[in-house]
């Protein structure tokens, strides 16, 4: 709990764009209770993706990037799903920028097995409509085995 609490405060240290030197980053962390030295605070860094940018004053400093890094994997399909998740009635597929419409093909060409009437997608988001609302976990379930299966 501690390292996600960590992460946590160098991510809102890194939107707020002032952090020229892992010294500093160091610094502010210890502000904030973490006493870490400069090697942790790199491969915190490298952990989390950050990365040297300019900020509005010519000035460099660490970053997160605007975008997700690609994915990396062999098993492509399953790094472009961020999440899925349902309520009572629908099931929503959260993916990676740009990889809905992918993504809610393959649903759509598996509908029987996934037990869904149909998808729309937007660019990283998907809604999934069931067949019957009363099987939504069971659909749930379908769909999450669908995606497994298609690595």
């Amino acid at each position: 709990m501690r390292m996600k609490k960590l992460e946590e405060d160098l991510r809102e240290l890194l939107m707020r764009g002032a952090v020229k030197t892992q010294e500093e980053i160091c610094s502010q962390l210890l502000i904030l209770g973490h006493d870490i030295n400069q090697s942790k605070a790199s491969r915190l860094l490298r952990k989390i993706g950050a990365v040297k940018s300019k900020n509005e004053y010519g000035q460099i400093v660490y970053r997160l990037p605007k975008e997700p890094a690609p994915p990396h994997s062999a098993n492509l399909l399953l790094n472009l799903i961020i999440d899925i998740v349902a309520n009572e009635q629908l099931v929503v597929v959260h993916c990676q920028p740009g990889s809905a419409s992918l993504v809610a093909r393959l649903l759509d060409h598996h509908m029987v097995k996934a037990e869904i009437i149909g998808t729309v997608a937007g660019d990283d988001t998907i809604l999934v409509v069931p067949k019957t609302i009363s099987r939504v976990s069971q659909t749930l379930a379908s769909i999450k085995n669908v995606l497994a299966t298609l690595k």
